[in-house]
């Protein structure tokens, strides 16, 4: 969930760190329990589908707002318009919500200075609070990448973790005494995929002032490195023969000791795909040296580029739960998520008792996808 996700590194975690059972388990939940969050980003060009799909989704999140100044603002010239233009799906879907995402990857440099003191925190929460009641929007959603951490060059500070807590503490404050009687206005963000960003924040102490909490598991592997891997792998591969490994159910394992109840917590779905050109042949190219990776793209284009091209193999991690494609042409390896991927991490949601599924971004899919969380988030 950034303004360029494709160059986000991600830390990365030993597994060794982790006992075997830490994730509770449960049959079957209601569906209404399940959240499903959807990134709509300001570039998009759309709208149309977004109308015929509204009851396939539970919230909205549009990325991004701006901090300039300490204080939160439109990203882009069309942001009010494009804002207005969601408002419409409610008279599909009266009980979407739709939130504003402040940050990303591009626009949390400001973060760390608008966090600092007590009177710039006022200052910060008191613009997101009217940015959203200027916009009649339900919610607030922090993307901030990352507390604590330099991210895409930022600004940073060891308070970071304690300023990020208190700010939301004021955040929840605020947006509580707005609806004492009415519908709550809700409070979320979206967390990194590893234990270095839980080092950096105190979320058992945060959590409370949140609604729920977007995992980004996601970004695993891509363009920052000379070697294949998965994207968003449920599972670790018996392939991955890293140092040090991830995978979304170590992310949630992580979150949970972090002290957050399983119940708040979305797990992050990519609706787009990484690739590499130059590729060692073994294992098709899994887990392989690469001579540089080639970009990544959207579901849509690799739905209709690749999955119809003779040239390029699909295959299946059954142990990471993931697929992906090889060509022998230019030794090419591209890793993406499918309908049966979804289905596994679906499955996976209702196991462990978590709130729902979060993906980036809607304008990836054409609609494969969202059908299937919502045909198995059931």
């Amino acid at each position: 969930m950034k303004k360029t996700l494709w160059f986000l590194g991600i830390a990365l975690l030993f597994t060794a760190c982790f006992p075997k059972q830490t994730l509770p388990t449960k049959g079957t939940a209601q569906e209404s329990h399940y959240i499903v969050v959807a990134y709509v980003t300001g570039w998009e060009n759309n709208w149309g589908e977004y109308f015929e799909k509204a009851n396939q989704v539970t919230h909205v999140n549009y990325a991004f707002a701006n901090i300039k100044n300490g204080k939160v603002v439109e990203g882009d010239e069309g942001d009010a318009e494009d804002l207005n233009k969601l408002q419409v799906l409610k008279e599909i879907n009266p009980d979407l919500k739709i939130l504003i995402s402040v940050g990303g990857w591009g626009w949390s440099g400001n973060f760390s200075d608008a966090v600092l003191t007590e009177a710039s925190r006022q200052v910060f929460a008191q613009s997101a609070v009217d940015f959203m009641l200027r916009h009649q929007l339900d919610g607030i959603d922090l993307d901030w990448e990352y507390p604590g951490q330099r991210g895409a060059g930022n600004v940073y500070r060891p308070e970071d973790k304690e300023n990020f807590t208190a700010v939301l503490k004021l955040l929840r404050t605020k947006l509580d005494s707005l609806s004492p009687e009415g519908a709550p206005y809700l409070l979320t963000i979206a967390t990194g995929a590893n234990q270095n960003y839980l080092d950096h924040t105190d979320m058992k102490t945060a959590h409370q002032y949140l609604d729920f909490i977007n995992i980004m598991t996601y970004d695993f592997h891509g363009s920052f490195e000379k070697k294949t891997g998965h994207n968003a792998n449920l599972y670790v591969s018996e392939y991955d023969d890293n140092e040090r490994v991830i995978s979304a159910d170590i992310a949630v394992q992580q979150h949970i000791l972090a002290g957050i109840p399983a119940s708040k917590i979305i797990l992050g779905v990519p609706f787009y795909g990484k690739w590499w050109k130059g590729v060692n042949r073994k294992n098709n190219g899994l887990y392989q040296p690469a001579t540089g990776a080639a970009g990544g793209h959207n579901f849509r284009f690799i739905k209709d580029s690749l999955l119809t091209n003779n040239d390029f193999v699909q295959l299946w991690d059954s142990t990471a739960q993931i697929p992906y494609l090889w060509c022998e042409k230019d030794s090419q390896f591209v890793t993406y998520e499918n309908p049966e991927s979804i289905r596994q991490k679906a499955a996976f949601v209702k196991k462990h008792q978590l709130g729902g599924i979060m993906f980036w971004q809607y304008n990836g899919d054409d609609g494969t996808l969202l059908k299937a969380i919502d045909d198995h988030l059931k």
